[in-house]
């Protein structure tokens, strides 16, 4: 049995580790909006500017608004650029859909219901985000144009959140342990 003086250094111990994980996730719910704002890369889909294993902190949607790459390269100052390109990374549940795995990719345009979602593509059924991935070995067209999103622009209550900043492949280590669970 552990003596009296040694209980009470274990509870401090366990005590001062609760508190540092709260205020942690805390510091993210304020910073981020989002209580666990940690998403790990699990493709090469935004390759070479995220790779599997990233992980990746999301500020939540509501926190802000998506430029998308077009918009990044009209603006008349400097072009706002993330992770290497123009325009913001987002993280977005694919046809609103909840068991559906959360796909990282660049918002490249908007489009309104009725437009043309790509020139000479079709018709967009209601307005979203056109989005495609960085590697271009791999995403050589938009998501719409494939099975990620075929035909579907991804509205704006699909999206978790955009990206804001990795960490390089610390999060090797959970998708050893949990390959398709990529919340933190």
């Amino acid at each position: 049995m552990l003596e009296n003086e040694q209980l009470k250094g274990l509870l401090k111990d366990i005590g001062t580790v609760v508190g540092i994980v709260l205020a942690f996730l805390l510091v993210c719910y304020i910073a981020f909006g989002l209580w666990t704002p940690m998403y790990v890369v699990s493709s090469t889909s935004m390759e070479p500017n995220m790779n599997v294993g990233d992980i990746v902190f999301v500020r939540s949607i509501d926190r802000g608004e998506v430029i998308t790459q077009q918009d990044a390269l009209s603006m008349s100052s400097k072009v706002y650029m993330k992770f290497g390109n123009p325009g913001d990374v987002i993280l977005f549940r694919p046809y609103g859909n909840e068991s559906y795995m959360l796909v990282i990719h660049r918002a490249m345009y908007y489009v309104e219901a009725g437009e043309e979602m790509w020139p000479g593509g079709p018709i967009a059924p209601h307005a979203g985000y056109i989005t495609q991935g960085d590697n271009e070995q791999t995403n050589p067209i938009l998501d719409q144009q494939t099975t990620i999103s075929y035909q579907t622009p991804v509205k704006e209550e699909w999206i978790v959140g955009t990206s804001r900043f990795k960490i390089p492949f610390i999060g090797k280590i959970r998708l050893l342990f949990f390959p398709n669970r990529l919340p933190f």
